[in-house]
Parts: C-alpha cells; sequence; structure tokens
C-alpha cells in the first residue's frame, strides 16, 4: 500500500492531524506534512479529506507480504458492561484455529469498563488480550469503534479476525473489511485451516440450498462473521495465564458522527430468549392454529423453556421475529430442542441443528427433522404432547 498527497488539491482545513492516532501528520504552514515512517495506513486521514487530497493505493498482497501477517484475532463484544456469549464461542473456535496454524490466539477487548473481562477471556482459551477502555467507547457507534480496531489491525497484521454476526459485528466487520479492502465472509456456519494455511470459511448459499467454502488468497487478515450459537464455548481454565496489554486510545469527537440517545431492548415481555435459553419448544406449520400455540406454552412453562417458532408461523405473525429459528432469524445451541409439527427445511436445520439433543414430534415419518433428531416420535403432535406435559406433571409432582 502506498499513500499519496496531493499538496496543491489541498485546502488545509487540518481535519487529518486530528484524526492520526500515531503522529504521523503535522501541520506545515497552511498545508501538512507526512511522516511515513510512523504512518500505518489505517486510511482515517484518506476518510475525513474533503478534497480528495490524500490517496492510499491498497493491492493484493503477494506471498512474502502475506507471510509477515500472524495470529487469530476475535472481536469480543461486550454489552452495557457484560461479555456477550458469542465472544466465548468464537474464543473456543479461534483456539484450535490459533493451534493448527501454531500461532497464537489474541482477544479484542473494546469498550467502557470492560477491564475485568480481559482474564475471563485468558481463562477461556486466549493467549493475549488487547483492552481499549475508553468513555467514549461505552456505547457502539461506527466510527469510534471502526477508529479503535483499525488502529490495532494496522500495525499488528494478523492473519484472521473473527467478529460476531450481531447487529453491531455486522455493522463494524464490512466497515473495517472497506477501508482496508479486505474479503469478508458473512454468516459462517464453519471454520478451518487448510493445507495452505488458509482460512477455509463455510456458509449456507442459495438460500442454504448448498454449503459455500470461501477463502481469501490474496489479503490479510482474513475476515468473516460467524453467527451466535455456531460453536460450543470452551471450559473455562481458571490456571491459564496470559498476556493482557491495555492501551490508551484518544479519539477526536470530530470523528464520531453519531450519538446513542436510547438503548431499547428487543425481547418480548413474558418470553425467554431463544439465543440465551438452555431449553426451547419450538412449532412449525403443524400447530394449525395460533390458538394452539398455547399447548407449546404450557410445555415450555413446564421446562423452564423458550418458545420459539419456524418462519411460516412468525411470517404469519403468530410469534414475535425475536422468536423465530433458522438462517433467517435466530441461531440456537440449546441443550434441549424439542420440535413440534416441524417439517425440517434446510433453512431451519441451518439454525438448531447444533443443539446438544433434538427431539421431533411430527406424523410425518418421512419428514428431515427425523434425520438429525436424537430421539423421534412419528404421531399427531395434538395427541402426544398433551402426554407428554402430563407425565412431566406427574414427575414434578413425585419430586
Amino acid at each position: 500500500m502506498t499513500l499519496h498527497y496531493d499538496r496543491d488539491a489541498c485546502t488545509g482545513c487540518m481535519l487529518c492531524p486530528k484524526v492520526c492516532n500515531f503522529g504521523a501528520i503535522e501541520k506545515d504552514g497552511d498545508k501538512v506534512v507526512f511522516d511515513l515512517d510512523k504512518c500505518v495506513l489505517c486510511g482515517s486521514c484518506e476518510e475525513v479529506c474533503r478534497d480528495n487530497a490524500i490517496k492510499i493505493d491498497r493491492q493484493t498482497i503477494d506471498k512474502e507480504a502475506i507471510a509477515q501477517y500472524k495470529d487469530v484475532w476475535v472481536w469480543c463484544e461486550t454489552s452495557e458492561g457484560r461479555l456477550r456469549g458469542v465472544g466465548l464461542e468464537l474464543i473456543a473456535k479461534g483456539r484450535e484455529l490459533a493451534d493448527k496454524l501454531g500461532e497464537n490466539l489474541v482477544a479484542i477487548l473494546i469498550g467502557h469498563e470492560i477491564e475485568a473481562h480481559a482474564e475471563t477471556l485468558i481463562h477461556y482459551g486466549a493467549d493475549k488480550v488487547l483492552v481499549v477502555d475508553e468513555k467514549i467507547f461505552g456505547h457502539y457507534t461506527t466510527d469510534a469503534y471502526t477508529i479503535a480496531l483499525n488502529t490495532l489491525l494496522a500495525p499488528r497484521k494478523p492473519a484472521v479476525v473473527l467478529y460476531g454476526a450481531t447487529s453491531n459485528g455486522r455493522d463494524l466487520a464490512p466497515r473495517i473489511a472497506a477501508r482496508m479492502l479486505l474479503g469478508l465472509t458473512a454468516d459462517c456456519t464453519g471454520l478451518d485451516i487448510d493445507d495452505e494455511r488458509q482460512l477455509v470459511q463455510t456458509r449456507p448459499a442459495f438460500g442454504g440450498n448448498i454449503m459455500a467454502e470461501i477463502i481469501s488468497p490474496f489479503t490479510r487478515p482474513q475476515t468473516a462473521t460467524v453467527r451466535p450459537n455456531v460453536f460450543k464455548p470452551l471450559e473455562p481454565d481458571t490456571t491459564r495465564t496470559g498476556d493482557i496489554e491495555k492501551i490508551e486510545m484518544i479519539i477526536s469527537p470530530v470523528q464520531v458522527r453519531t450519538r446513542v440517545l436510547e438503548s431499547v431492548d428487543e425481547s418480548v415481555e413474558g418470553m425467554k430468549s431463544v439465543e440465551e435459553a438452555d431449553v426451547i419448544v419450538c412449532s412449525g406449520r403443524g400447530i394449525k392454529d395460533p390458538s394452539n400455540l398455547e399447548m407449546p406454552k404450557q410445555l415450555a412453562q413446564l421446562l423452564d423453556a423458550a418458545v420459539g417458532g419456524s418462519r411460516p408461523i412468525v411470517d404469519l405473525g403468530w410469534l414475535p421475529p425475536a422468536q423465530q429459528v433458522g438462517q433467517s432469524g435466530r441461531t440456537v445451541c440449546p441443550k434441549l430442542y424439542i420440535a413440534l409439527g416441524i417439517s425440517g427445511a434446510i433453512q431451519h436445520l441451518a439454525g438448531m441443528s447444533s443443539s446438544d439433543i433434538v427431539v421431533a414430534i411430527n406424523k410425518d415419518p418421512e419428514a428431515p427433522i427425523f434425520a438429525i433428531a436424537d430421539f423421534g416420535i412419528v404421531g399427531d403432535i395434538f395427541a402426544v404432547v398433551p402426554e407428554i406435559i402430563e407425565a412431566i406433571k406427574e414427575l414434578q409432582a413425585k419430586r
């Protein structure tokens, strides 16, 4: 990559020195001058230049340059000071990838008052944690987080960067990829390292009818977003030790164009989130009528479970979108998944196939759901489920 500065086009607005986190731009009369020894070509100056006086030529990296990129990085998202579970899931997968490469696993924490989570990430498998803890990162904003992560990425050159496919991850990852001209594979369901040390990124394509394997051989770092609940976290090892590096980062308010005025919880009152539940009772077309949802709700209440639905009944408005399980809804990984009247279209299976135990009840013996079910009952859900409810009540009464 090469930086080009057109001094004649520059109007001396002095925005670029304010956004450079590396002290590579200084005032020179009514213009600026660049210290290329300090510049890491992160692109912050190019983005704010209103006069198109700064250009960075980005070209594909040759094999010799690719060899300079090391380690697997995971962005571990926080929300209201809490560590989101998808970060721990990606730490587990990142550990596997880093071991195959013979490199380190680095976790990235950006937020405010989140430094305490660094040791947790070490216990779950990270070798090192980079912590950026400043008040400006208290709420997620595209600009602030892009600048922070880009500032970390540009000089340290990781080989792989993984993000959770949350609303924020889906916003941040493409922004970083666009700024650095990187490849990005979204909504991956599988990750591996091939014989050429390339990251093989697997994701559903063509409506989930095929699984595509994608690589980014000519750019680094290789980047991917992964849906929550695709991978399982490792068991924490409190004896593990690692490096924790706190990085001070000052960002000018002129660089952040948005403010968070209010945060709204999308969870549905009276319903457990399917993303966080250990047990899910999920209904499909076989439920026939919205009034019949009282039956799975009763079963869910007995099991302290979340109530979910396949896309058809959510599209009909019988359940809110937050409760939809499947490729176009939520990806879940509960200990127990009970499928009622769900045929098992591949789009639905993509969202729940990693469940520990799957119990399927369907009157069609050829339903695809039985192919992945641990326990299958061929029968009418309106005959079978009431019997299950009564059996659970009797068992609970004896206890």
